[in-house]
């Protein structure tokens, strides 16, 4: 079994168990709870929740919403499990173990006022495979593609809740065709930079069923300076302080941002 370590979120206060070898969070996940922009209460649910890290995020931002956590990887699920008893959230976080395709029989339609998703970016048979355990599994479509996740967000969400998504922008355009396809509506797009002077490197979109309106376009997420430290933005998030010329230390335990 991997060795396994416990990582602080400075910010949120929060403790991570997250294998030392395996697949570790990035930044992702972070960005996705700040951007979906929480009401107070609702059933919310995380589609491939990893190691839990967005269902503590978002309980601790709505002190009474409830949230499910879902994940087809046994070993994973455990481990959202530790953290959810570990940050002491088990009374409104729940994980399920459980394949995107079968959540029907799990849940009836429109049950969560909320669904978020960090799925899977890469097609099978692309980009580089990683030594580590784990990790291709969380970054490859294996048991389910972008438009199962999006079917299923469609599903599970009520007719006047939301969906919300962060995907590589290498995959924008086939996000909109789906959400067309589905008759989901994008209301608000943000696209995030590694610096002011970077391509676009992933994008977080707001999508609702059975409504419509004009889409808003947010202004560029930016997660590092001129000088290669965190923007303000993101120090802000991430709960550190400037360094010297700038440049910012994460603390204890890290993110993993991969940009």
């Amino acid at each position: 079994m991997d060795e396994i370590t416990i990582d602080e979120l400075r910010g949120d206060g929060l403790k991570i168990a997250q294998p030392l070898n395996g697949y570790r969070f990035s930044l992702d996940p972070i960005l996705l709870s700040n951007f979906a922009r929480l009401r107070e209460g609702g059933r919310i649910a995380d589609l491939g929740t990893g190691c839990g890290i967005i269902p503590l995020l978002l309980a601790k931002q709505n002190k009474s919403a409830t949230i499910v956590g879902i994940d087809f990887q046994e070993h994973m699920a455990a481990l959202a499990r530790h953290n959810v008893i570990l940050n002491g959230y088990d009374d409104r976080v729940s994980i399920l173990t459980e394949d995107i395709a079968s959540l029907k029989g799990h849940f009836p339609v429109s049950s969560f006022d909320l669904v978020v998703s960090n799925p899977p970016y890469r097609k099978p048979g692309t980009g580089r495979v990683s030594p580590k355990a784990g990790r291709d599994k969380a970054r490859h479509e294996t048991t389910a593609t972008l438009a199962d996740f999006m079917s299923m967000a469609k599903y599970l969400v009520k007719p006047a809740g939301r969906i919300c998504f962060i995907y590589h922008v290498s995959r924008l355009v086939e996000l909109f065709a789906e959400a067309v396809a589905l008759k989901l509506a994008p209301l608000r797009l943000r696209m995030i930079h590694d610096n002011a002077l970077s391509e676009a490197g992933m994008f977080m979109v707001e999508l609702a069923k059975g409504r419509g309106g004009d889409m808003i376009i947010d202004p560029p997420l930016l997660v590092r300076d001129a000088h290669g430290g965190y923007s303000p933005e993101m120090s802000m998030l991430l709960g550190i302080q400037p360094v010297g010329d700038n440049r910012q230390k994460q603390g204890k335990g890290g993110v993993n941002a991969e940009w």
